[in-house]
């Protein structure tokens, strides 16, 4: 499908878009509204982590940070990596990560057009699977996920590394 993309949400054109560093406001925004995002994400308006992330995202061509944008505002993002490895043999996976949408622009579709995406870019680019995780509270998510196909095939492990560790 390529960027920049347009999809119908209800009675809506959404376009979607690779971010621009004018753009995180707006992405920061949608991080903070979340209730798992609200606890660890920075609300002091101080942008300077999210631009050095931004940064290191956008010039790597592995990765698209996605916006979705209805008229002027952004509704909607995602970001979209490209992993290679050898497993499968040698199969690349495309990884979804930090799929947003606006409040005002949920329970229209939206994240399924994002996710439709993804997995489109995913085959363009020709991986052999789309994989993405969501939070275990996150119920309404994984059943959103679960809908479009996905699988729980797989428990997630994380390990948080401190702040300079």
């Amino acid at each position: 499908m390529g960027l920049p993309a347009t999809v119908t949400v209800g009675d809506a054109v959404v376009e979607l878009r690779r971010a621009t560093a004018a753009d995180l406001p707006a992405l920061v925004a949608m991080l903070v509204d979340d209730p798992l995002g609200a606890g660890r994400e920075a609300d002091d308006g101080d942008l300077t982590p999210y631009r050095r992330a931004f940064d290191l995202v956008d010039a790597d061509p592995a990765h698209v940070l996605l916006v979705a944008v209805e008229g002027d505002d952004v509704v909607g993002t995602l970001q979209f990596s490209v992993l290679p490895g050898l497993a499968r043999c040698g199969a690349s996976r495309g990884q979804v990560e930090a799929v947003r949408v606006a409040a005002g622009a949920r329970g229209r579709g939206l994240g399924a057009a994002m996710i439709g995406w993804a997995v489109a870019e995913s085959r363009r680019r020709g991986c052999g699977l789309v994989q993405l995780s969501t939070d275990k509270s996150r119920t309404d998510a994984r059943r959103f996920y679960e809908r479009l196909g996905f699988v729980a095939s797989h428990e997630g492990m994380k390990l948080a590394l401190p702040a300079g560790s």
